[in-house]
């Protein structure tokens, strides 16, 4: 696999604690996890701050997520404590998928990274922040960084790596829609909206849609799960229940192509 940055999201150098050694980089993964964690269970009580300081508050957060999963409540992080913190994002990179076809793959690795509930954060007043967004985005994060292709390339890379193939043979390393876009125009493989509503067959689970602002512009993308007349499903990054391009996190949508202007790269080729 070549986006690895996740590596770098699920290690800490050592235990943190109040009155500790403590590295603040180590500290805001910590925290950042702790406040994951309170996304999908609010009732638990492990929302903290997000500044890298280990004091009370973080302290309690964490005798809270301990208290959540059932382990003694000492509010300190050992390795094995932020293991499981980071469980998430283990289970959404290391599983090994299910599926014989690339394109089956594709759709399962998104499956993954969805169930295991990959949200975006705000940290210190930036959206598109958080151990999430960095290993989809190369380890940027911050307002300007929409990560809705980083989503796409990342869980296509995962998926192709697992048959020995390299992504970058079939479209650049990037973070742009409009580089995708371009590339797809470029090489034939982008199927115009137009086409798409006289044949949705022309596309297939696993390729790539992109959101058109004009016909050289895009602004978001996900990926194909199902196409049916005028309705593709999708799982997309950096959106929301109103499907937004700059929403928080991965949600698998609906997206009717007749009423949008969406376009799709085909990823046949590397199939």
């Amino acid at each position: 696999m070549i986006k690895i940055q996740y590596q770098k999201e699920i290690k800490i150098t050592g235990p943190q604690s109040v009155g500790g050694v403590n590295k603040k980089e180590d500290v805001l993964k910590i925290q950042s996890w702790l406040n994951l964690y309170a996304r999908t269970n609010p009732a638990s009580g492990t929302s903290t701050g997000i500044d890298g300081d280990f004091g009370p508050s973080t302290e309690i957060a964490v005798k809270n997520f301990q208290k959540a999963i059932k382990q003694p409540q000492t509010g300190k992080v050992d390795l094995g404590l932020f293991n499981k913190l980071c469980e998430p994002m283990v289970n959404a990179f290391e599983t090994v998928s299910k599926g014989q076809t690339l394109r089956d793959k594709i759709i399962n690795v998104a499956m993954l990274h969805l169930n295991n509930n990959a949200f975006e954060l705000t940290i210190k007043g930036q959206s598109n922040s958080g151990p999430w967004v960095r290993s989809y985005m190369d380890g940027n994060e911050g307002e300007p960084w929409f990560w809705c292709m980083g989503f796409v390339q990342t869980v296509i890379d995962q998926a192709a790596s697992t048959f020995e193939k390299d992504f970058r043979t079939l479209m650049p390393r990037t973070l742009s829609c409009d580089t995708i876009g371009t590339t797809g125009l470029q090489k034939g493989l982008l199927r115009r909206v137009a086409d798409i509503r006289k044949d949705p067959s022309i596309v297939k689970p696993g390729d790539i849609f992109l959101v058109q602002k004009t016909p050289n512009d895009w602004f978001h993308t996900g990926l194909v799960t199902a196409v049916h007349d005028s309705v593709f499903e999708t799982i997309e990054g950096n959106t929301n229940e109103d499907g937004s391009h700059n929403g928080i996190g991965v949600y698998k949508r609906s997206r009717n192509f007749v009423t949008s202007k969406l376009d799709v790269f085909s990823i046949e080729p590397l199939v």
